[in-house]
């Protein structure tokens, strides 16, 4: 599972916020990480230098083998809290898909 962090030129400490994304990413989408080939996470700054509720956003964007990429946003306060609520969606998410997947089998 291949994890690409993408962030504005507004989000500070890069670095500190990729380690963080990509341990969240591993530990919440790790158990169903078979079908998996790549993570794409999205994260922006709605006001920049602002504050304000729920102007954090993440967009994870997950591509599964053999099908469309599905996708969770989630805004909120903090960065991490942000990237902490869709990374929960998107488990939501692919557990869905994935159990659909093998009820058809």
């Amino acid at each position: 599972m291949h994890i690409q962090v993408n962030t504005d030129n507004t989000i500070e400490g890069r670095e500190d916020v990729t380690g963080f994304v990509t341990q969240v990413i591993e530990s919440k989408l790790g158990a169903v990480s078979g079908p998996i080939t790549r993570v794409e996470v999205y994260l922006r700054d709605q006001n920049a230098t602002k504050n304000g509720p729920d102007d954090k956003h993440c967009k994870v964007e997950v591509r599964l083998e053999g099908r469309q990429p599905v996708t969770a946003e989630h805004a909120a306060d903090n960065i991490r809290s942000a990237v902490t609520g869709a990374t929960d969606k998107m488990r939501n998410v692919l557990d869905r898909e994935l159990g659909k997947q093998r009820e058809r089998r």
